[in-house]
């Protein structure tokens, strides 16, 4: 298990957001077009060898190298935040925090104006529960 160098109590988690939603923006963005160059490649990867189909192959395996490191390069830019991004279609990100003295992680998606549910380390977001008065008012943290 990854070991985090930062728990965040909700209001630290909150305050990144304005950041981190930029971030994921940007990721949701890109992600269709990344998915349908990969999904053009194979395609054409399929089909009899051509000069013409090589030429786009070779455009293509650009396009999608391309791709592929400004994604990595925006989770690494969360990774940095602190938080850990979780979901390209939903946007989830997930934030180390803790609570009643074990680690959970606080989740956010994308289009949430702030975080409002957590969930434990092995459940993912479909475990997703609200949090509680006590976990906002900043005692969820150590």
């Amino acid at each position: 298990m990854h070991d985090p160098n930062r728990y965040f109590t909700v209001e630290e988690a909150n305050r990144t957001l304005p950041l981190v939603r930029r971030i994921v923006q940007d990721i949701v963005a890109l992600y269709p077009a990344f998915q349908e160059q990969l999904r053009s490649f194979q395609e054409l990867a399929g089909t009899p060898l051509e000069p013409a189909v090589e030429e786009r192959l070779q455009e293509l395996r650009i396009e999608i190298d391309r791709s592929a490191q400004q994604i990595n390069g925006y989770i690494q830019e969360l990774q940095q935040v602190g938080c850990l991004f979780k979901g390209f279609e939903e946007g989830l990100v997930d934030f180390y925090s803790f609570h009643e003295g074990r680690p959970i992680f606080l989740c956010w998606k994308l289009g949430e104006e702030r975080i409002t549910h957590w969930h434990e380390l092995d459940a993912g977001a479909a475990g997703r529960q609200p949090l509680t008065p006590e976990m906002v008012a900043g005692n969820g943290a150590a």
